[in-house]
């Protein structure tokens, strides 16, 4: 079953994370948060977008953000 896994930051994070995951073979979708109502102003404001998987990627996928992503780096695991 396909769930939201983790909300991305920037669209270079969400790109660099996509790459990996489809090196891994790791089936997933982007889904921006892009709104052309405001022009992207609330996707800028708030974050890119979020990461969707099947659960039982979501260990490797959030493996894979930490390791990628600059040291104490928060996420938002949902």
């Amino acid at each position: 079953m396909t769930v939201k896994i983790l909300t991305l930051r920037t669209e270079a994070e969400a790109i660099l994370l996509s790459g990996l995951l489809d090196q891994a073979g790791i089936p997933h979708m982007l889904k921006s948060f892009h709104d052309t109502a405001y022009d992207g102003m609330w996707q800028t404001q708030t974050s890119w977008g979020t990461l969707w998987a099947d659960e039982e990627n979501r260990e490797t996928i959030t493996k894979l953000y930490r390791e990628m992503s600059p040291p104490g780096t928060e996420y938002e695991e949902t």
